[in-house]
């Protein structure tokens, strides 16, 4: 579960950065920094649900850490 949150974190950067890539060079001609968003937002709600559901199967458990500390 630990390499499949680092991947999917690193896609998530790899996306904002062609985002700014495209929105510097197309100057809104095209929409491909409309697209590299959108892959972003859809990225971040799948590992958010993924990690979610790990939880839930038991693959991963929380901290246990009180709030406050």
């Amino acid at each position: 579960m630990h390499f499949i949150v680092a991947v999917a974190f690193l896609l998530i950067i790899g996306s904002m950065a062609s985002a700014l890539y495209f929105m510097m060079h197309d100057r809104g001609t095209t929409q491909r920094m409309v697209w590299s968003l959108a892959t972003r937002v859809g990225l971040s709600i799948s590992l958010f649900l993924s990690i979610q559901f790990a939880h839930w199967m038991g693959w991963i458990q929380s901290t246990g850490i009180p709030f406050g500390r």
